[in-house]
């Protein structure tokens, strides 16, 4: 369901040669209950008679045991939905080949030969082993594993495994992975969705680190899904130790991963959401056009694989609720401080060009905060003194005390030049040319007032010298919450690629990071003040009376939103799934729909101030610039996201 597929990987306890105990094993543990809800389980490489037996796959007794073992095993799974993957010798036309088996419903779909054989260092599998670029057939009949019935069964490196139509999978075995062009390229090129690597690799010093980061990077350069499942601690230790290391990856980004460094005997469970890689796979023309540059000679042949339903349903699968948010502070704060330098390198730019000074509108919030932090950072990086800053608060009908106070006191800790400049008389003004009475709380009261700032902002540049600096945020431009030729107009937006969700955490990371020591006491106060444009009059105590969570809702649910529905594209289903599971501790379904159909109902409706936005330097994967990451007519209909996100439950 909704493009999920559940995978296990499997390191079962296994003794040396004695194939008899190692089948019992894979048995025992594909018995577990645990596993009869997977669609995929896999076992490491050679886990049928260990990795480490050297000469004894010679011995024509470990080789007539490991037919035996392998029939007996695709006999037991004879009523099993699901399909399981083990490593074992196979003897084929008198040579002997390292091979994955594929089994489903008791029938044998395939056998994957490994074709690097490594001859370096600890390893000498050549001196057993030929490689799959030796075999001269695709089949061999079923026969060969005494099973009643006769059919041929496809073997080669250039296996794609079907299933259902809905998920394609391809297998390479341990050092494949390791060298130039592993076979699972070509295997994602032509079609593979998923990567399943049997493998059996010790651990040295440093390894562990190499190899994770090897297999995430391959899940990335291959646009795939990729799983890793490798030998555990009850391989032979004469020279070497096996620590079972297991890695799901997908796309570059370790999904889960074993615990320990030395591991055996244990199962791994996890979701794989192939609705990502379908969506980066669309939208990545290189990744197709690598396939037609190169022009394999080769061919890739489809193996079928019918089961009766995907038991993957995302229930296993990590949903963050903040994915523009790094969970861990550690990674938060590096993340927070790369796209602070990459803002302050884009304004640096764009000054060095101009020459101008820097206007920033500073009102005491979250998004002008972080705008004058990174234009008072560019003039450092410039060289430029820090009256080139010029810090500008227009005070008006909504302005409290607590954001009044903190502008002036950021300003005066940042050491820049501030101006205060009182809007009152001038939206009077304005109200009294355009016939509105000044006390009508609507729409015109609140917007006046944000035009009249911007207006501000440019003449005073203008007299100057100077560039204003945008302040909004993705977030904003997301959902359209910017009065358009104000607040949603600049010279030049820093935060135009950060998430709200991201800038509060940017305003921590620099505050963590020391980088402005006098105004630490004034950002820690920023940080925890409510998010709030600060339009409409303060209440009796003067504390703000406006916050715009209350009005356009949670800004972490439109993040979430706006993510998955640009990021992936995925339909309102599948994100309402993923947010039900996200938040399911925190909002109510009926809280999650409400907030989600304003949100479609918003993007759709406010592209036109997208359509036209200043310059602003992209930070993520996620950006709405007009010129780059989303072209979007004004004029479209949001209807079925509409009606679909209407019968929800």
């Amino acid at each position: 369901m909704y493009d999920f597929i559940r995978a296990a990987a499997v390191v079962p306890d296994m003794i040396v040669a004695d194939v008899s105990y190692n089948k019992e094993q894979i048995i025992k543990k594909a018995d577990d209950p645990e596993l009869l809800d997977t669609d995929i389980i896999v076992f490491p490489e050679l886990c049928l008679t260990g990795y480490t037996c050297a000469d004894l796959f010679f011995q024509q007794k470990l080789q007539t045991s490991v037919f035996q073992s392998i029939k007996e095993i695709t006999v037991h799974e004879q009523n099993r939905q699901r399909i399981i993957v083990i490593g074992a010798p196979i003897v084929i036309l008198g040579q002997l080949y390292n091979c994955a088996v594929v089994i489903s419903g008791g029938r044998i779909y395939g056998i994957v030969p490994k074709t690097f054989l490594p001859v370096y260092n600890e390893y000498y599998e050549k001196r057993w082993f030929s490689s799959s670029a030796d075999l001269n057939i695709t089949s061999v009949s079923s026969k060969l594993f005494g099973l009643d019935e006769d059919y041929q069964i496809d073997i080669g490196r250039d296996l794609i495994f079907n299933i259902n139509s809905q998920v394609t999978f391809g297998i390479e075995i341990c050092e494949d992975l390791w060298v130039p062009m592993p076979p699972s390229g070509f295997l994602a090129l032509n079609g593979a969705q998923l990567i399943l690597n049997l493998s059996a690799s010790n651990e040295t010093i440093a390894k562990h680190t190499y190899r994770r980061d090897l297999v995430r990077m391959q899940s990335a350069a291959n646009l795939c899904a990729y799983l890793y499942v490798s030998s555990g601690a009850s391989e032979s230790s004469t020279d070497l130790i096996f620590s079972g290391h297991c890695i799901f990856a997908e796309n570059g980004a370790v999904i889960a991963q074993n615990s320990e460094l030395i591991d055996n005997d244990y199962t791994l469970i996890h979701d794989f959401d192939i609705g990502k890689i379908k969506a980066d796979r669309m939208k990545n023309k290189s990744f197709k056009d690598t396939k037609t540059i190169y022009a394999f000679k080769e061919k890739a042949r489809f193996i079928d694989i019918g089961i009766k339903k995907i038991k993957g349903d995302g229930s296993k699968y990590t949903v963050a609720k903040q994915p523009f948010v790094p969970a861990s502070k550690t990674d938060r704060i590096d993340r927070c401080m790369d796209i602070f330098k990459m803002q302050v390198g884009g304004l640096s730019k764009r000054i060095k060009t101009t020459g101008c000074k820097m206007v920033v509108g500073v009102s005491g919030g979250l998004d002008s905060t972080l705008a004058l932090l990174v234009a008072a950072q560019t003039a450092k990086k410039l060289n430029r003194p820090a009256s080139d800053v010029i810090g500008i608060t227009m005070p008006c009908f909504g302005t409290s005390d607590r954001t009044y106070n903190n502008s002036f006191a950021l300003m005066k800790a940042l050491g820049i030049k501030y101006e205060e400049i009182n809007i009152k008389n001038a939206v009077y003004q304005h109200f009294n040319d355009i016939g509105h009475d000044g006390k009508t709380l609507d729409l015109t009261y609140e917007n006046s007032q944000a035009r009249e700032r911007t207006q501000v902002l440019m003449d005073y540049a203008g007299k100057v010298g100077g560039l204003v600096v945008g302040t909004g945020d993705l977030s904003e431009l997301a959902l359209g919450w910017c009065t358009y030729n104000a607040d949603h107009m600049s010279m030049y937006g820093v935060n135009a690629g950060i998430p709200k969700t991201l800038v509060k955490w940017m305003i921590e990371s620099i505050v963590e990071y020391n980088i402005f020591p006098n105004a630490t006491d004034v950002l820690k106060d920023i940080i925890d003040t409510p998010i709030s444009p600060e339009l409409l009059p303060p209440d009796k105590k003067g504390n703000i009376s406006q916050e715009t969570e209350d009005i356009i809702g949670p800004y972490e649910l439109h993040d979430f939103f706006l993510y998955y529905v640009l990021r992936f594209g995925f339909e309102p289903s599948k994100i309402y799934m993923l947010a039900k599971k996200a938040f399911n501790d925190e909002y109510s379904n009926d809280f999650i729909l409400k907030w989600m159909k304003n949100f479609y109902k918003r993007f759709f409706t406010q592209q036109f101030k997208r359509s036209c936005l200043p310059d602003g330097v992209k930070i993520g994967s996620v950006c709405l610039s007009p010129r780059g990451d989303w072209r979007m007519p004004s004029d479209a209909s949001g209807r079925i996201w509409l009606d679909e996100v209407e019968n929800l439950k």
